[in-house]
């Protein structure tokens, strides 16, 4: 006669034994398929990440465009893809048209290039605290060579020169590749943002709960905080820099225009327009013009630093120093994308970190209250 199984002694359900084995080659095979897809993946990357920081910075202007447009998706979508052209392709073509108009101009003046006469430097120059004699010196030594010295002293970089445009040369068909890829994949992020952004969601929740969620949202801000930041800073600093430039009557001022465009977003800034412009105006003897634009270009030059961080800081929830460390150390590692990556990569970054942080506090309060509950009561 069999004799009941005392309670709690039950069998539980059998165990599988654990076939390390089988788990290695599971995550062998994963890794492989990962680092197969991201290969094939590669020559996209830099359009898709391209596209996506574009839609997600745009996004509430697409919303608004399809609440205009009947909430018909297709019409917004087309709408914003033409305003992304006419606002990527419209800028370099007025920069071509003008090169084109001032070629015979050009042409000219280097026709003349070997009659020219370098100016003694200014008298006033010399009195300049620190630095003043020595500029002086400099100038006077590069008159006195003249402009054949000049080209001789500047002969050894010509081939590093020539070496750097040809190979920029040939990257401009790669260029142009990207630049199409990335409006073909905006257009269809435009279309389909809902679901992607819910499948981000998803994946994001799966990983790290409602944390990982949250990243997501942290990260979409970080991104429009940055284009907001940089994109009309560099639109205001732009605006004044022309306005600069073509009331002191600067020769090219439109194509200068646009090239203090390209150093803002580049976050360089205007200085490396505005600041030689100064001196060729002191060069040509206008003193006063020269001299009120350069008043003005420190003034453009030092915009930056109050009107970026404003922005920045009005449309994350988050740190400004992280926002800023991002944009900088993105800028030096990733080069102009990094500008909107290197943000994105912080604000997640510092999400999962508090948030581990804050787990643990609740881990360890939790441990403690068993050991407070069970110290004898001693009153």
């Amino acid at each position: 006669m069999d004799m009941p199984s005392p309670p709690g002694s039950e069998p539980g359900p059998a165990r599988v034994p654990h076939d390390t084995t089988r788990v290695v080659l599971m995550v062998l095979v994963i890794a492989i398929l990962l680092g197969g897809s991201f290969w094939i993946l590669r020559p996209f990357l830099p359009a898709l990440v391209w596209a996506t920081m574009i839609v997600v910075a745009t996004w509430p202007l697409m919303k608004q465009a399809e609440r205009l447009l009947w909430r018909r998706r297709g019409l917004a979508v087309a709408v914003m893809t033409i305003a992304f052209l006419v606002l990527v392709i419209a800028p370099v073509i007025a920069a071509i048209v003008n090169l084109v108009d001032y070629v015979p101009e050009v042409t000219d003046h280097l026709k003349d290039i070997g009659t020219l006469e370098i100016p003694a430097p200014p008298a006033w120059l010399a009195g300049v605290p620190l630095v003043g004699e020595k500029l002086a010196a400099e100038w006077q030594g590069v008159r006195d060579r003249g402009l054949e010295g000049l080209a001789t002293q500047l002969a050894p970089y010509a081939k590093s020169i020539g070496s750097w445009l040809l190979s920029e040369a040939g990257g401009l068909g790669m260029l142009v590749i990207n630049l199409l890829l990335t409006i073909l994949l905006t257009a269809m992020l435009y279309a389909y943002g809902e679901t992607a952004a819910r499948g981000v969601l998803r994946f994001a929740r799966r990983l790290g709960g409602d944390r990982g969620a949250l990243s997501v949202d942290l990260a979409g801000q970080a991104i429009r905080a940055v284009a907001m930041g940089i994109i009309v800073t560099a639109l205001v600093q732009t605006a004044l820099g022309g306005v600069g430039l073509y009331l002191a009557k600067l020769p090219y001022a439109s194509v200068l225009t646009a090239f203090i465009f390209l150093m803002c977003v580049a976050q360089i800034g205007p200085s490396v327009v505005l600041f030689p412009a100064v001196g060729w105006l002191y060069w040509k003897g206008s003193t006063l013009a020269a001299t009120v634009l350069l008043a003005f270009s420190i003034a453009v030059a030092l915009l930056d630093n109050v009107l970026r961080p404003v922005l920045i800081r009005r449309g994350a929830d988050l740190p400004l120093l992280l926002i800023m460390a991002g944009v900088i150390g993105g800028l030096f590692a990733f080069g102009v994308l990094g500008l909107f990556v290197g943000p994105v990569v912080l604000a997640v970054t510092y999400t999962l970190l508090d948030a581990w942080i804050e787990a643990g506090k609740l881990a360890d309060g939790h441990a403690a209250k068993p050991a407070s509950a069970a110290k004898p009561d001693l009153g």
